[in-house]
């Protein structure tokens, strides 16, 4: 037994632990590894690869599946680095052989059982296992953020950013930009006030911390209530719960910040309430704010900001434009300018009835009746509750269409009475939800000009995975009740299913193992989206499935 376990052991002496800057700028160059979230720092979910494509998909088996000893949902995409596979959810990290789907080791996360109580869905992880210098970092639930040595799983710091009893969370894959670990937290519908930080990556040490809603006297802060209600601030939301992009060029690291709290505006006086609903674009060195642009000035419909902000270069009226690509909660696409923050389009993807238009001059929604109608006291039907939910979109940008789920909800919603009791929820607000049919579409549209090129209704639920877009023509994404799907970038039309063993909530992405294409996705129901939708209809349990086409 003993001689086994050292050839066993052995097997691995040859592979590289340590990445460099430069391997995770590249991403997507070198096709045998995937080593940022979204398939790249321009979050595009585009792959060149066409090994797999519409002529051949109906050939796409599973090769192998591994559980990840988990009931609390994955929601986040694997990391591939010189043939090992790297998959955190809330509970465990692990290692895997990309060759064999065999386990190489895996890690428990040890956080207070208490703070279960902080998230909606539990203990989870949105984004990747984040790599760098031969270290894995990651989150923990309970407010903290950690460093694992790469080759063995084991712990070499770990950092509270947070206090879990005033509503800080920690679910977010952390991100390295410029040598910088940039770290978000949780805790948006709560009495929690966000933050972006900055880590030496190194040794755990706190760099800078940049608040996403101003104090008293800084700048911003005017948008905030400060003498009327001089608290408010304190508690007023701008989470940053969803992995931001990097342009090294620019050297701008772009984050998303969530709604303001309470949703009840009466308790920030109506006010703009800064720097809440917005993306940010941030120094990765020292957290300098450079621009902001603000989706939703007083956002009273939890419609956040915090969607990826996808880069792409585009021709707008003829000139070449830096811009990002927004999928947000609130039903518009944006486009904006990556380098000033200029808002350049904006164009709704679903059903919406609480803005007339998106004002290109000043950047700010014009209102329909609606919240006017809600403060007033009356019942409202807010549509939508929300046209997508941390649900990572695709970007070919040799079509120029984005792809994209969407949600149809409706969300009916009653402004109340709110009081304020640290760590507990902090909405100002009774709700529940409609479901109309359809309940949601798949969607190929052009995000310049809005115009759709095709649109697939889903009857049943909406779709909360991610969605991947190849050269090979390909679309995949999965389904709540399981199924990992390919569709045909072309028409939306499906050309492939497998059905999984819980519902799909994560991206997927793909990769080569000596000069095979392969496929992976998580499948575990998690997250309070997929669990307010499906329910008990579908068991949870994480497994990793990963699939290539089989021989002819």
């Amino acid at each position: 037994m003993k001689r086994i376990l050292t050839l066993s052991l052995c097997a691995w002496c040859g592979l590289g632990w340590a990445q460099t800057a430069e391997e995770l700028l590249t991403d997507g160059r070198n096709t045998d590894n995937v080593t940022t979230f979204g398939m790249g720092y321009d979050l595009k979910m585009f792959s060149s690869l066409k090994e797999i494509n519409k002529s051949n998909v109906k050939r796409l088996v599973p090769v192998w599946n591994f559980s990840l000893a988990n009931d609390m949902g994955e929601l986040a995409q694997p990391t591939v680095y010189n043939g090992v596979m790297y998959v955190v959810n809330g509970n465990w990290t692990f290692a895997i052989d990309v060759a064999t789907g065999r386990q190489i080791w895996r890690t428990p996360v040890s956080y207070e059982r208490g703070a279960l109580r902080m998230t909606a869905g539990g203990a989870y992880i949105r984004g990747a296992a984040t790599i760098y210098s031969g270290k894995l970092f990651r989150q923990a639930v309970d407010g903290h953020v950690q460093a694992l040595d790469m080759k063995t799983g084991k712990e070499i710091w770990k950092t509270k950013f947070g206090e879990w009893k005033e509503s800080y969370a920690g679910i977010v894959a952390p991100t390295i930009a410029n040598g910088v670990l940039i770290s978000g937290m949780a805790g948006g519908d709560r009495t929690a006030r966000g933050f972006v930080d900055g880590y030496d990556p190194e040794t755990g040490k706190r760099l800078w911390r940049t608040w996403t809603v101003p104090a008293p006297g800084e700048k911003g802060s005017e948008t905030w209530p400060n003498k009327e209600l001089p608290d408010a601030w304190k508690y007023g939301g701008g989470a940053t719960w969803q992995p931001g992009s990097y342009d090294p060029q620019l050297d701008l690291f772009y984050i998303g910040t969530g709604n303001a709290e309470p949703y009840n505006p009466k308790y920030r006086a109506g006010m703009d309430s800064l720097y809440a609903a917005s993306v940010l674009a941030v120094r990765p060195k020292t957290g300098e704010m450079v621009w902001y642009y603000q989706f939703l000035p007083n956002d009273s419909f939890d419609f956040d900001g915090t969607a990826e902000n996808i880069i792409a270069d585009i021709q707008v009226e003829g000139q070449p434009r830096k811009v990002l690509l927004n999928v947000n909660k609130n039903g518009f696409v944006y486009v904006i300018d990556r380098i000033n923050g200029q808002l350049i389009a904006a164009h709704p993807y679903v059903n919406q009835n609480w803005a007339k238009y998106i004002d290109l001059k000043t950047g700010r929604p014009v209102l329909t009746d609606l919240l006017d109608r809600a403060i007033r006291g009356e019942i409202i039907d807010l549509l939508p509750r929300h046209g997508t939910n941390a649900t990572l979109s695709a970007y070919n940008p040799k079509t120029g269409l984005l792809f994209l789920n969407s949600w149809e909800l409706i969300r009916v919603l009653k402004f109340v009475d709110q009081k304020l009791e640290i760590g507990t929820g902090y909405t100002g607000i009774e709700t529940s939800s409609k479901i109309p049919n359809p309940a949601a579409y798949h969607i190929a549209m052009n995000p310049l000009t809005g115009k759709t090129a095709w649109k697939i209704p889903l009857q049943d639920f909406g779709v909360s995975a991610g969605t991947l877009a190849t050269d090979g023509g390909l679309l995949f994404t999965g389904k709540l009740t399981g199924e990992f799907i390919a569709l045909d970038q072309d028409s939306g039309k499906q050309l492939w299913q497998f059905k999984t063993g819980s519902s799909i909530v994560a991206p997927p992405i793909t990769y080569t193992y000596k000069g095979v294409q392969y496929v992976t996705v998580l499948s575990g129901r998690g997250g309070s989206v997929s669990g307010r939708a499906v329910g008990d209809s579908v068991p949870t349990g994480g497994s990793v499935y990963t699939f290539a086409l089989m021989r002819e």
